[in-house]
This record gives C-alpha cells, sequence and structure tokens, in this order.
C-alpha cells in the first residue's frame, strides 16, 4: 500500500490539498482529527494533559479549551513537549488503527496528513513526501487573517514548527501555496496524476491484496509439495 506523507507549515494550505486528495477519492489518515480525539472528555489523554496543565484550560462544560491550551504551548517551548508527550501515544495507535483498517479494506494509495510528520518520523513510513509551501510573509499574513490573531501570537505558532524551508528541502514533491486558488487547483492536478501511477511491486506486495496473493502462493506450494511426496 502507497502511504503518501502530507505535511506542512500552519496557515500554509495543507488542509486545502488534504480536502483536494479527499474529493479525489484517496483515503485521509488526519492527524489533527486523532489529536482531537485524544483530548475528547473522558478519555485517556484529556485525563493526563489536565492533571499536567490544571482545569484552567477547561470550559465550563468540561471539555478542554483548545485555544487556550494552545496559547499555553505554542508560547512555552517546554510546555509543548509536555503536551507532545503525553498525546503522542494516543495519536500514533489511533494512526496505526486507521491504517491498519484501509489496509483491510484494500486501499493501495492512502494520504496520511500529519503536521508534525518529520518531527514525528514518520516521514519514514511515506514515499512520496509531499509539502505544501507558502513563503513566511504569506504565511504570517493568512494565519492573522484566519484566527484574527495579533502578529505576536501568530509568530509564536509558526516560530514553534519546523519551518516549512527545512520541510521543503526534505520533501519528495513540493506543492507553492503561494498564489491563488486556482494555482494551487492546477499544481494539485500534477501531484494527484503522481500520487495515483500504478503502485510498484514492493508497495503491491505490501498491500491487502499481496498479502493474500503471497497467502496463496503459500498455500498452493504447500498442495503441489504434498501431492509430490
Amino acid at each position: 500500500m502507497r502511504m503518501v506523507g502530507l505535511t506542512g507549515g500552519i496557515a500554509s494550505g495543507k488542509s486545502t490539498v488534504s480536502s483536494m486528495f479527499k474529493h479525489n477519492h484517496i483515503p485521509i489518515v488526519d492527524a489533527d482529527v486523532i489529536a482531537r480525539d485524544a483530548l475528547k472528555k473522558g478519555s485517556g489523554g484529556y485525563k493526563k494533559v489536565v492533571a499536567a496543565f490544571g482545569p484552567d484550560i477547561l470550559q465550563d462544560d468540561g471539555h478542554v479549551d483548545r485555544l487556550k491550551l494552545g496559547r499555553i504551548v505554542f508560547s512555552d517551548a517546554d510546555k509543548r513537549q509536555i503536551l507532545n508527550r503525553l498525546l503522542a501515544p494516543y495519536i500514533s495507535s489511533g494512526i496505526f488503527l486507521e491504517i491498519l483498517k484501509l489496509w483491510i479494506k484494500g486501499h493501495k494509495v492512502i494520504v496520511l496528513d500529519i503536521p508534525l510528520l518529520f518531527e514525528a518520523k514518520l516521514d519514514k513510513w511515506t514515499q512520496p513526501i509531499v509539502v505544501v509551501w507558502v513563503d513566511p510573509e504569506t504565511q504570517l499574513r493568512r494565519l492573522m487573517a484566519r484566527d484574527n490573531s495579533t502578529e505576536e501570537d501568530a509568530r509564536n505558532r509558526i516560530n514553534a514548527q519546523m519551518s516549512l524551508d527545512l520541510k521543503k528541502s526534505r520533501a519528495d514533491i513540493v506543492i507553492d501555496n503561494t498564489g491563488s486558488l486556482q494555482d494551487l487547483q492546477e499544481r494539485f492536478g500534477e501531484v494527484l496524476s503522481q500520487v495515483k501511477r500504478p503502485v510498484t511491486w514492493t508497495e503491491f506486495w505490501l498491500s491487502r491484496d499481496g498479502a493474500l496473493s503471497a497467502l496463496l502462493c503459500v498455500i498452493i506450494g504447500v498442495l503441489v509439495v504434498k501431492k509430490i511426496f
């Protein structure tokens, strides 16, 4: 099974590209959705995070105030590391479970939409790696407009992530999203054709159909040997 790694930076347009893949019937494993589930009220991740950061991060209904928690961790690297360490086991197991479900269904190509793809060293398991890139000025402007945030808050959130230029240098495919939505759609069309190219033999044998074919070959081989001897 081909696992395409999709990453980028905050306000780079990664979510838009992810939606384009989904619109073209390519399954998405969304790490952000899995992370939100890990913080659901009453979950294991929820209990650990509340214990570490205190009840001040909760809303009146007991759910985690994600904006408040975000402001805390994006302005303090140590607290950000604590949060990542607490949630990492839940997020990684959630990603694995979603991949397994799609493998069982027989999908040949899936997209892993993971903001921390390189930081979590999950890039080793994906090929190709697609990075959605914008220049720093565009990224800052879009983030401030999207979240109605101050320049300081926006810079804190951007600086808390690996730089887009570094991610770009480690990508197999770069989608430059500094232009218009139409420009992005045209570039995406080119990327889609690369992603949907026929799977290699290695990718086939790692798919469900490949595994079943290998199992069938083993069974046939055993039966033949028994018949001969």
